[in-house]
């Protein structure tokens, strides 16, 4: 989602501007002088202005869990490694995970067109579904305009007063995709990239289309019950997280100051298969680590979840079929994907080999420097 950028971290002009940090708390199990780093890179997090921190790391048969700052402003209760939380954009690599599945059975090819699966429904404002494939809209080369960049949208669901007036609407697919479509294409499809939101909002009806199935209980029946994610869901129209949690905070503004609202409770079906899910860091440890491993996909199919393209301003960076490529400062690469959503913020990242991986999360969505954490943990 729109919330923070899939690949940005935040500009250093931005936390010096971001709201005075609370006193920061941290709790650790296991992992000794090895993890020091990390720690003192999530506990600056807070000292930036995020609320609160919860992070886990898995190396082997080894994890280790830290969180800093605060998990409710009101009552001032700590941040749980065992919270949960919206993992936003994170939702795409489950639903490009759940495709390339379908691939390997022989249902459906990366190849195949969108006019394939869904007839007309790319058919207006100078868009041609006949040109558009599956695997354009997985690597966001499609050309199809982000519906969450649609100055309405924007306001009824991202400003204070829409917000709150909104938030619990019952939106459709079918009402977002008109909405992006009501826009012309940002380029010519494989010409560019571009992310977009409405690129895995249509994967996700694909999904549905092959199956006869909601996307969502794909992902439960391929990737949550075999994996044993017991923390992860995908939540349809529930507003509500689920306990463990802590509470999700938002400026509800494109400034970095001013007041913080409590932004916990939303339907999430506006995300969607572009961010619908909730999940805590130890499951998506589980399952990325599983991914990378080649638990979930055959051989060929990992290859071309992780055949990449350009990202235009992140040269450190490059985009496969919902898993993003980082090379850190230490020469490490490492795989994943970001998720951003009202009051959310998330990061999660796992080794090629699958072996090292480290997942967290932000409860607030205008600071934070997530790449600090990433060096630390991966570079120290």
């Amino acid at each position: 989602m729109r919330a923070r950028s899939a690949l940005a971290g935040t500009a250093a002009a931005l936390l010096a501007l971001a709201l005075a940090a609370p006193a920061a708390t941290a709790a650790a199990s296991g992992g000794g002088h090895r993890h020091d780093a990390t720690r003192k890179a999530v506990q600056a997090q807070v000292a930036l202005g995020v609320p609160g921190v919860t992070l886990t790391a898995a190396q082997g048969r080894h994890t280790w869990s830290t969180t800093a700052g605060t998990g409710d402003l009101r009552t001032g209760a700590p941040r749980s490694a065992a919270d949960r939380y919206r993992v936003g954009s994170i939702t795409k690599t489950f639903v490009a995970t759940v495709l390339l599945q379908l691939e390997a059975e022989g249902r459906l090819s990366l190849d195949d067109t969108v006019e394939k699966w869904l007839p007309g429904v790319l058919d207006t404002n100078g868009y041609d579904g006949s040109k558009i494939t599956v695997r354009m809209l997985l690597n966001h080369t499609s050309g199809v305009y982000d519906y969450t960049e649609d100055p309405a949208v924007l306001e009824t669901y991202f400003s204070k007063d829409g917000f709150y007036a909104h938030r619990f609407d019952r939106i459709s697919p079918q009402q977002l995709l008109a909405i992006a479509l009501s826009h012309e294409r940002y380029f010519a499809p494989g010409a560019s990239w571009h992310y977009s939101n409405t690129n895995y909002l249509l994967a996700a009806q694909i999904v549905e289309k092959v199956t006869g199935r909601g996307y969502g209980e794909e992902i439960r029946r391929r990737i949550i019950a075999p994996l044993h994610l017991t923390g992860t869901s995908v939540p349809g129209t529930r507003p509500t997280l689920p306990e463990p949690s802590s509470r999700a905070y938002g400026k509800l503004s494109r400034e970095t100051t001013g007041p913080t609202y409590d932004v916990t409770e939303l339907n999430p079906a506006l995300a969607y298969g572009s961010g619908e899910m909730i999940s805590d860091s130890a499951d998506l440890n589980r399952f990325y680590r599983a991914l990378l491993g080649g638990r979930l996909l055959p051989a060929a199919q990992l290859k071309e979840m992780k055949t990449t393209v350009e990202v235009e301003g992140a040269p450190n960076a490059r985009y496969g079929l919902a898993l993003i490529d980082r090379q850190l400062s230490c020469g490490v690469h490492v795989w994943g994907h970001d998720g951003g959503i009202h009051g959310s913020t998330s990061v999660a990242a796992t080794t090629a080999d699958g072996r090292h991986a480290v997942t967290f999360n932000l409860n607030g969505d205008w600071a934070g420097d997530t790449d600090a954490v990433l060096e630390a943990e991966f570079c120290g």
